[in-house]
C-alpha cells in the first residue's frame, strides 16, 4: 500500500525530469533550462544525471564547444515529447471539465506591443481571472523568437510574423501606420497626407533590420519617393522623442502616439494614398498544448 501511494509522486518527478530534459535538448543551455523550470543550474544537471543512472545510459555528450544529444539522449528525447504532451494535454483537459483558469502564463513582447497595446488586454484579463499570474518579458522581436522555440516563454507577442515550421502563428490585428511631425510642422495642418509629399523631408526612421522600416521601403520605392534619413533609431519611443525636437518628420504605428497626439508634443497625418499598417500576432510552438489559462488569453488578445 505504502509503494502504491508513492508511485504518482514518482511518477510526477520522473515527468518532471523529462521535462527539464527536453528543455535542455531544445535550448542547448543549461541556464536556460534552469529558467524554464525555475530551478538552479544544479538541479538540472542532478535530475539529467539521475536520468543516466535510471536509463543507465550516457544521454548528453560533455563538451565545452557544442551541446550535442547521444543515440541514446535523442530516443529518450522523441519519446519524452510524447510523454509530457499526453501529460499536459491530460492536465489541461481535466482542467477544462473541473471549469479551473488558473496557473502561470509567460509571454515575451516586442517593447511597442508590450507598452501600448498589451496594458490594457492584460488588465481585463487579469481583472476576469485573478488566479492567474502572467509574466512578462519585453524583448527585441529575434529574442522573442528564441524564447518562444527554446520554451523559455509560452506565448510571443510580435508584429510583421515571420513564418517558420515550429511555429503557429496566432493573427491579431492591423495597426494603421500614420505620419507623425513637430506640432509647428507644415504636416500638422493637415489631416492626411500623400506619399509623394514626403518626398526630400528630414526623415526619423527605424534600423534597417526593423519589419517596419522594410513596411515603409517598399511603399516609399513603390512610389518613387526619396527621404532623407537623418536618424535611425530601433525602438519606437526614440523615434517619437527625436521628432518631438523637430529632428524630421516619422511614420509610426497609430497607437503608439495616441498620448503625444492627445498632449499635443506631436502631430499627426493619416496617409491617404497607400495602404501602411502593422500586423501584430501571436507566436507559440506548434503543437503546443495550450493550457486553459492560455486559451483565454488568447481570446482576449484577439477580442
Amino acid at each position: 500500500m505504502l509503494a502504491a501511494r508513492r508511485l504518482p509522486c514518482y511518477l510526477l518527478m520522473q515527468i518532471e525530469s523529462l521535462k527539464v530534459f527536453c528543455d535542455l535538448a531544445e535550448s542547448e543551455s543549461f541556464t536556460k533550462a534552469a529558467q524554464i523550470n525555475d530551478v538552479t543550474q544544479s538541479a538540472v544537471s542532478q535530475q539529467i544525471s539521475s536520468l543516466e543512472r535510471t536509463f543507465k545510459s550516457l544521454l548528453i555528450e560533455r563538451s565545452k564547444k557544442k551541446f550535442r544529444l547521444t543515440r541514446e539522449g535523442q530516443v529518450l528525447y522523441e519519446y519524452s515529447k510524447q510523454i509530457i504532451c499526453i501529460y499536459q494535454a491530460l492536465f489541461s483537459k481535466l482542467q477544462e471539465i473541473k471549469d479551473i483558469i488558473s496557473g502561470t502564463i509567460r509571454v515575451a513582447t516586442i517593447y511597442s506591443i508590450g507598452l501600448h497595446d498589451l496594458p490594457a488586454y492584460l488588465k481585463k484579463f487579469l481583472k476576469a481571472y485573478p488566479t492567474v499570474n502572467v509574466h512578462v518579458e519585453y524583448r527585441r522581436a529575434n529574442q522573442v523568437y528564441e524564447d518562444v522555440l527554446s520554451n523559455v516563454v509560452d506565448l510571443g507577442l510580435v508584429a510583421y510574423p515571420t513564418r517558420d515550421s515550429k511555429l503557429e502563428i496566432v493573427p491579431l490585428r492591423n495597426e494603421i501606420l500614420v505620419v507623425i511631425c513637430h506640432p509647428q510642422h507644415p504636416f500638422a495642418r493637415n489631416k492626411t497626407i500623400k506619399v509623394k509629399d514626403l518626398a526630400g523631408q528630414k526623415f526619423v526612421g527605424f534600423e534597417p533590420d526593423v519589419p517596419t522600416r522594410r513596411a515603409i521601403d517598399k511603399v516609399l520605392k513603390e512610389q518613387n519617393v526619396t527621404v532623407q534619413h537623418v536618424m535611425e533609431f530601433d525602438n519606437i519611443e526614440t523615434v517619437k522623442r527625436a521628432v518631438e525636437i523637430d529632428a524630421g518628420v516619422a511614420i509610426v504605428p497609430q497607437g503608439t502616439v495616441s498620448q503625444e497626439v492627445a498632449k499635443q508634443t506631436l502631430a499627426e497625418a493619416q496617409i491617404e494614398d497607400a495602404e501602411l499598417y502593422r500586423p501584430l500576432a501571436v507566436i507559440h510552438k506548434k503543437n503546443k498544448v495550450l493550457s486553459p489559462a492560455m486559451k483565454q488569453f488568447l481570446a482576449v488578445l484577439k477580442g
